[in-house]
């Protein structure tokens, strides 16, 4: 493996950004355990001691119709930032109804240290802004769910979380993502879990990009970007941004894409280049194994973030969710919880939260993101590694402070013995 900066990256002049999580929807279920909340810090924000993650993402939460019973996943009913009078028409800020999530924001935010970026991204609307009523989505799941007249009471909602977790919380928040997966038909009403709201390429979608930034200008909030759309593949990202209007463009602070499918993700990486746009890859997780054994979920992990990167060429790589299922005798009002995950097979997130014992169990995954993320840093410069066409190894490198990192991945069953040429890298900062 040839090891040279004819190969680096640079996705809108900017060097890696980190790696990271969402929050949603696991934090809203550990949150109410001290030290669960004080565990999941150190383990995966911890640079010395943990994965080191830097980048989290805060899910504004929509809430739901409080006569809804429908979301019976124990982590995925998020609350609202809001209560609302149907009588009085009076939406009224309830500002320690998340207070779970929260809780290991703020602790997550201080481990993570002087690298840490805070962004805000919403699923739903509140149920009371929405054409169905429902937080889950449209009854007709193609249909935009946002009412046409409360895109600037949503705007005001998203930007008034982010102005209370700045002034009043003290954690500085970098961006807002408005939209999550928007140009789908994934989110119908009466759903299982709060993930989604439909908004068509287009108008709606610049719409609410366009009233977002208006918000933050409107409340002088100048150190926070907006971002969009955070679409699940990069061939209806790339659509997206073909549809927006110029100043939805002009207001962009970055673009983040999803990779649950890779549709189009060279013409994704490209498009940020011609465009001059940092680009995230915002969100990704999968079932997917390479092989057999307890190891097979953390290769395929391993093998995605390095394929991702090498296509995409972004800034920024984001698991969906650490923590994917939980064990509780209790479970979580009056609904049940997964059970651990099957070691042996494939899963999402890269451990389980367990109730009972007040632990928190690690999986090979969890290993795995940690040979990325522990040692390819911020502020660092990415260099893609070429192997011999055909090659089962897979390799990227990074340099930072004279140092040069190089992490590969063997995809078949075999052993295999790798050359590793660092030659070239002798012009250039003097690695």
């Amino acid at each position: 493996i040839r090891v040279s900066y004819e190969n680096e990256i640079n996705p809108g002049g900017d060097l890696w950004q980190g790696w990271g999580t969402s929050l949603c929807w696991w934090a809203n279920r550990i949150g109410y355990d001290k030290t669960l909340v004080k565990l999941a810090a150190e383990t995966f924000f911890d640079p010395k001691d943990g994965l080191g993650l830097n980048i989290m993402r805060y899910n504004i939460g929509g809430g739901d119709d409080p006569t809804h019973n429908h979301i019976t996943r124990t982590d995925s009913d998020v609350p609202g930032w809001q209560t609302y009078d149907a009588l009085t028409g009076i939406a009224t800020w309830q500002y320690d109804a998340d207070a779970r999530q929260l809780a290991v924001m703020k602790a997550a935010y201080k481990a993570a240290g002087n690298d840490v970026i805070l962004e805000m991204f919403s699923n739903s609307p509140p149920y009371f802004m929405t054409n169905s009523g429902c937080s889950t989505g449209s009854f007709n799941s193609v249909d935009n769910n946002l009412r046409d007249d409360c895109y600037r009471q949503f705007a005001h909602y998203m930007v008034g979380v982010a102005d209370y977790v700045q002034k009043r919380m003290g954690l500085k928040v970098t961006s807002l993502s408005p939209m999550n997966e928007p140009n789908t038909n994934y989110w119908p009403a009466m759903n299982y879990k709060q993930e989604g709201c439909h908004f068509d390429a287009g108008g709606p979608q610049s719409r609410i990009i366009e009233e977002t930034a208006l918000e933050l200008k409107r409340m002088h909030i100048d150190n926070i970007m907006v971002v969009g759309s955070d679409e699940t593949n990069p061939g209806k990202q790339v659509e997206e941004w073909e549809k927006y209007s110029q100043g939805a463009r002009d207001v962009l602070g970055r673009i983040n894409v999803h990779t649950y499918g890779t549709n189009s993700i060279r013409e994704m990486g490209q498009l940020a280049k011609r465009e001059n746009i940092n680009l995230w890859m915002s969100e990704v997780d999968g079932n997917g194994t390479l092989g057999r054994g307890e190891m097979a979920a953390g290769l395929w992990l391993a093998d995605k973030i390095i394929s991702d990167i090498a296509a995409l060429e972004p800034s920024a790589w984001v698991l969906w969710q650490v923590i994917d299922t939980h064990v509780s005798k209790e479970g979580y009002k009056g609904r049940v919880d997964k059970g651990p995950l099957n070691r042996e097979g494939g899963y999402w997130g890269t451990a389980w939260a367990d109730h009972d014992a007040h632990t928190i169990e690690l999986t090979q995954k969890y290993y795995a993101l940690g040979q990325f993320s522990r040692y390819i840093r911020p502020g660092s410069t990415i260099i893609l590694c070429n192997p011999e066409r055909g090659s089962q190894i897979r390799a990227i490198a990074s340099v930072l402070n004279r140092k040069v990192t190089v992490v590969v991945v063997n995809t078949s069953a075999d052993e295999k013995w790798v050359s590793i040429d660092l030659n070239p890298m002798s012009p250039k900062d003097g690695a």
